[in-house]
């Protein structure tokens, strides 16, 4: 059951209203978790920057959607999983693929060691080691793909917990916007 209830241009105010009322305008429809996030117009300015901002990512979307799968089924949003594993889908990655994501690995050893230091940067970030980040660069990973790994996760710790906060699931849906985004 939702906990938050979704604004629109006309149920908003100030600032909220103004993000909202261009957001429609754009896309003619947005998503439960935006419209909720419109409570805060400091989280959803943030949110759309930040998302925005990783939309010019260096890491590839399939890997960054494996990403997104392994940081979310640590978090436990089912929204946020089932919105990245049908975007890995739609990607072409493969349902196995998809599995080991979901367990914080692949079997592609680049991309698994890509996805172990998410996953730390999400758990432990302190536990990050230079070794680790030479052996990243050996796998043909850039610096700036790299420190991408950090704007995907915070994006989706952001996103998640959102979602649990405002009690947004799978089976909540309160408009018919995409089920994360705008």
């Amino acid at each position: 059951m939702p906990r938050l209830t979704p604004l629109t241009p006309d149920t908003a105010v100030g600032a909220a209203r103004d993000l909202l009322a261009d957001l429609v305008s754009r896309h003619g429809q947005i998503g439960d978790m935006v419209s909720t996030m419109a409570h805060s117009p400091a989280v959803l300015g943030g949110y759309l920057q930040l998302s925005r901002a990783m939309g010019r990512a260096k890491l590839d979307r399939r890997i960054s959607e494996r990403i997104s799968i392994a940081v979310q089924a640590v978090q436990g949003c089912g929204l946020c999983l089932d919105s990245h594993v049908s975007a890995a889908r739609a990607l072409g990655v493969d349902e196995d693929e998809i599995e080991r994501a979901h367990a914080g690995t692949s079997a592609d050893p680049a991309i698994a060691a890509i996805i172990t230091l998410a996953l730390q940067v999400c758990r432990e970030p302190t536990s990050i080691t230079d070794e680790q980040v030479i052996a990243l660069r050996a796998h043909g990973y850039s610096d700036r793909a790299i420190a991408d790994v950090v704007g995907v996760v915070a994006l989706n710790i952001l996103t998640g917990a959102f979602n649990l906060l405002a009690g947004l699931t799978p089976g909540a849906a309160l408009t018919a916007g995409s089920d994360t985004g705008v």
